[in-house]
């Protein structure tokens, strides 16, 4: 019986994740290390005030504009420069909300091959679904990404 070209490919597939997994448990502490590394980096090169410290900012012009609006003098541009802190501590919240995650993947991917005794030798499609991004196939080799940020070159 022959076999569909979508299940050969899938299996290809299966196959190429259960290798990447693999690559992962054997260097286990050189993936997690880059990983941590992308992240301090990212996290470093974030120039974002923190939200802590717009909030103090707005603290302070929210006192100038009451002092302002009872003294009958214009405070348009004080007006102004509350609002536009506003929205830049909306997205300092933000940034700091998407800059958890992969730290929320890290953690999961330590947990994981920390728990793992040995590779694995077939194809789990949860752990798949938890763990995998995407997979790109090129002509020689596929690049499995990690919801982590990692990415593995495997070959053809």
């Amino acid at each position: 019986m022959k076999r569909s070209s979508r299940t050969v490919k899938e299996d290809l597939l299966q196959e190429v994740t259960v290798k990447a997994v693999n690559r992962i448990l054997t260097d286990s502490d050189g993936f997690l290390r880059q990983m941590q590394e992308n992240i301090v980096k990212a996290i470093t090169t974030a120039d974002t005030m923190s939200p802590d410290s717009i909030q103090a900012r707005l603290d302070e012009l929210q006192k100038k504009l009451i002092r302002k609006v009872n003294s009958k003098q214009d405070y348009d541009a004080i007006a102004d420069e509350i609002f536009r802190l506003r929205e830049q501590k909306s997205q300092a919240e933000a940034d700091i909300r998407s800059r958890e995650e992969p730290r929320k993947r890290i953690d999961e991917l330590q947990g994981f091959t920390g728990s793992q005794q040995s590779e694995i030798i077939e194809f789990d499609e949860s752990l798949a679904r938890k763990l995998v991004q995407q997979i790109t196939v090129y002509d020689d080799h596929f690049t499995v990404e990690f919801k982590s940020g990692l990415a593995i070159e495997i070959e053809a």
